[in-house]
């Protein structure tokens, strides 16, 4: 594929977005490059100045005119409306199409103060990037539709934050994914009475993401948009609990109309199953807690149905949302089945709540035990010294018994021969950060890095067919 730079956001005009200069870094060291999606958007033969020059200066690419835009929108952060935010240290940087001719974005994240940056320096830690890295990597293992760690510039920067020892190495980050257009952009514009921009943005949005919609008008596209956003976040909101993912802030600016996870500040991975287990330290209600993340999401579609609500039909998205719980339910059986590796059937729903109850009964490492599991009964099980017993464990092992493996031919991958799965818990994260902090030693955190690529090439959960790859491609 090769690259072509398109406008399409840039297009919706000055209401949507304000222009800006990226910050002028003293000292920069290329950190991160994700080789395998520059290769597959046609940017794998850039050279090291050509990276630098894009990625940590946000030099224009060839045919893309447009400058760096810091995106409007407000947003609901913990359940409070605040009409002062929008992006107030990244930008979009540029768009292009995917294989498939979906829109894709450059956003950054660290790359200099906005008009919406408030009493912040629009700066990002290096240890900020690092974690970004993790959590996208890790998530894509795991079959989650998630935003792509494309770049990390160290920039010479030096921080200080309270939540982190100062002064911390700056750096700033470009992030690939589908879309930046939250639920909050649509929230600002209707917080600011302007039905003709939230028009203009369904219509952005479905040409670019949902054009099987582009025949419907007035209230009827509003109400198929909200349905077509619903499902893709029942979808996410699933692919988070079977991952035992905790994102830590799921505040209405950080939902986007395609359903992708993105922005990585405090996020957790679960050590073992524990419903009320959480990111942030500063959630201390436990309101994005793990077990709360489906409330939350189906919350956030709540507030953007109401922002949607000058140009749809009220009793039409109450219907639309009416149809989440079941459209959880359904995406929460699909995304455990292919989490353990075998195919769906009637009694699906049935295995994975048995699965869970075992899991909350027995405290067992939460990825090891899928881990043991995959690819069904006559996989790793036999291999494990760990506890498979008592009666959960019965009840889900005889449910388990009747699911026919999917690909049985992956437990022949390297990442089955050993003992224990990679896994992105605080511990396995910290300990491959601390010899960058310490020495400048990034040899660990390489390593880990290796190790996920490998369990995302073994556990191949085909999460590229709802990302950024045609299915006939894998």
């Amino acid at each position: 594929m090769s690259f072509s730079p398109v406008s399409a956001f840039a297009e919706l005009g000055s209401d949507f977005a304000d222009p800006v200069d990226p910050a002028d870094f003293p000292d920069l060291k290329l950190r991160w490059w994700n080789g395998r999606w520059a290769k597959e958007i046609g940017l794998g033969d850039l050279t090291g100045t050509q990276k630098e020059d894009h990625f940590a200066r946000f030099g224009p690419f060839e045919g893309y005119p447009h400058p760096p835009m810091a995106m409007r929108y407000h947003g609901h952060q913990f359940r409070n409306y605040n009409p002062q935010i929008g992006d107030g240290r990244g930008f979009l940087f540029a768009q292009m199409r995917d294989p498939n001719g979906r829109l894709l974005d450059f956003g950054t994240k660290g790359s200099g103060q906005t008009p919406w940056s408030r009493t912040g320096d629009g700066r990002l830690t290096l240890k900020g990037a690092v974690r970004e890295i993790l959590a996208a990597e890790m998530l894509e293992a795991l079959g989650v539709y998630t935003s792509k760690a494309f770049c990390v510039f160290e920039t010479g920067d030096q921080l200080h934050r309270h939540d982190e020892p100062s002064p911390a190495r700056g750096a700033v980050l470009t992030r690939l994914q589908h879309s930046h257009v939250r639920f909050g952009t649509f929230q600002r514009h209707a917080y600011e009475q302007a039905p003709d921009r939230i028009e203009a943005l369904i219509g952005h949005a479905i040409a670019a993401y949902y054009p099987e919609l582009s025949g419907l008008s007035g209230p009827a596209r509003t109400t198929a948009f909200l349905e077509a956003v619903t499902g893709a976040t029942a979808r996410l909101a699933a692919q988070w609990m079977a991952a035992g993912f905790v994102h830590g802030v799921l505040n209405t600016d950080n939902l986007n109309v395609t359903g992708e996870s993105f922005d990585y500040g405090p996020w957790r991975f679960l050590p073992t199953y524990k419903p009320g287990f959480t990111a942030a330290y500063f959630d201390e209600t436990g309101l994005y807690a793990y077990a709360r993340q489906p409330e939350a999401v189906f919350w956030a579609l709540q507030q953007l149905a109401l922002a949607l609500l000058p140009v749809g039909d009220r009793d039409q998205l109450v219907d639309v949302l009416n149809t989440f719980p079941d459209a959880y339910e359904r995406e929460m059986t699909i995304a455990w089945c292919r989490r353990l590796g075998v195919a769906q059937q009637d009694n699906s729903g049935d295995m994975v709540r048995a699965f869970i109850a075992f899991m909350a009964a027995s405290q067992l490492p939460f990825e090891a035990a899928i881990f043991d599991h995959f690819c069904g009964e006559k996989g790793r099980i036999s291999q494990s010294d760990r506890d498979y017993s008592g009666p959960e464990y019965e009840a889900f092992a005889n449910l388990f018994a009747e699911h026919k493996p999917e690909r049985p031919e992956r437990l022949a991958h390297s990442c089955f021969m050993q003992t224990d799965p990679v896994h992105m818990t605080i511990e396995t994260m910290e300990a491959a950060w601390a010899p960058v902090h310490e020495r400048d030693d990034w040899s660990a955190l390489h390593n880990l890095l290796s190790a996920v690529e490998q369990a995302r090439a073994g556990y191949d959960l085909g999460n590229n067919r709802i990302g950024f790859l045609p299915e006939e491609t894998l």
